[in-house]
């Protein structure tokens, strides 16, 4: 039986005037073919030849062939421009005559056209291929990537109690753990992230933090110059809640110890009444 999603290599069984019909033999029953539009037959193709053709359904749910190539096939990964939001959801160009249907419910955030998404092909309850930005079950493992490499990944999906799931190289699977993930991360956002751990299953435990010794730095620095744009002064000081300081700097309270004791042993700021200061020179 033929089935849409995949491409598929059949046999020109029948000629017609708006094309010809396709099956896996020559002795098909009828229903056990599908037709290939005549403005995409090959030039000189004749009954019997083999031609690979992907199948879709068109605009009137008929299950129809093309030799274009779309962007994905069942289970495949892909980036996707968002062509149209209507009512209904979004629709999505994938190179095909026919736009990608990606439902309200399939979306892990609201997209917009002109939007570009990752995304994976299924089959829904009345056998339409739609796409999906719930990605997680299509991600590979065993990328080709040790503890220590610096990737880029997408974010596809923010989980208050996992963490911020992204798609390195747009096709693997990986998580940044909620107690790394401070700050904001925006679904089709792409960051750079490092490399933790590789898990015994193959997916990737990553952070968008360098090492300690590396990041204190960085972090003392964004710290020094917030102090500065407040005026020379920060209204609170080392013991603030993790909750004011991963709002104020995006960092763990960990980080912030780390990066102002950093700042008062170099003799930069200074802490009095609460509050971290900037020295005088």
């Amino acid at each position: 039986m033929l089935e849409p999603g995949r491409k598929i290599t059949l046999q020109i069984i029948r000629r017609t005037d708006f094309g010809v019909y396709l099956a896996e033999s020559e002795k098909a029953e009828k229903e056990d073919s599908v037709l290939l539009p005549a403005r995409q037959v090959p030039d000189g193709a004749k009954i019997g030849d083999a031609v690979t053709v992907f199948l879709y359904r068109d605009s009137q749910d008929r299950l129809i062939a093309t030799v274009r190539e779309p962007a994905l096939e069942l289970g495949g990964l892909a980036v996707l421009r968002v062509r149209e939001v209507s009512r209904i959801g979004a629709f999505l160009d994938w190179g095909l005559e026919k736009d990608l249907f990606l439902p309200f419910r399939e979306q892990t955030v609201h997209v917009k056209e002109g939007d570009e998404v990752l995304v994976s092909l299924y089959t829904d309850k009345s056998g339409r291929l739609c796409a999906t930005m719930k990605v997680y079950p299509y991600l590979r493992t065993r990328a080709p990537y040790v503890a220590g490499d610096t990737v880029k990944g997408r974010v596809y999906e923010r989980s208050r109690n996992f963490g911020v799931f992204i798609a390195v190289d747009d096709r693997y699977s990986a998580l940044i753990p909620q107690k790394e993930a401070q700050g904001t991360y925006t679904p089709g956002e792409i960051i750079e992230v490092r490399v933790v751990e590789v898990r015994e299953d193959g997916k990737l435990t990553v952070t968008p933090r360098q090492k300690a010794y590396i990041q204190m730095d960085t972090d003392a620095e964004a710290i020094r110059t917030r102090i500065e744009e407040l005026g020379g002064s920060l209204p609170f000081d080392d013991k603030a809640s993790p909750e004011r300081i991963s709002g104020e700097f995006g960092i763990s309270k960990a980080a912030f110890k780390r990066a102002v004791g950093h700042l008062l042993k170099e003799g930069t700021v200074e802490i009095r009444d609460g509050r971290i200061q900037l020295k005088e020179q």
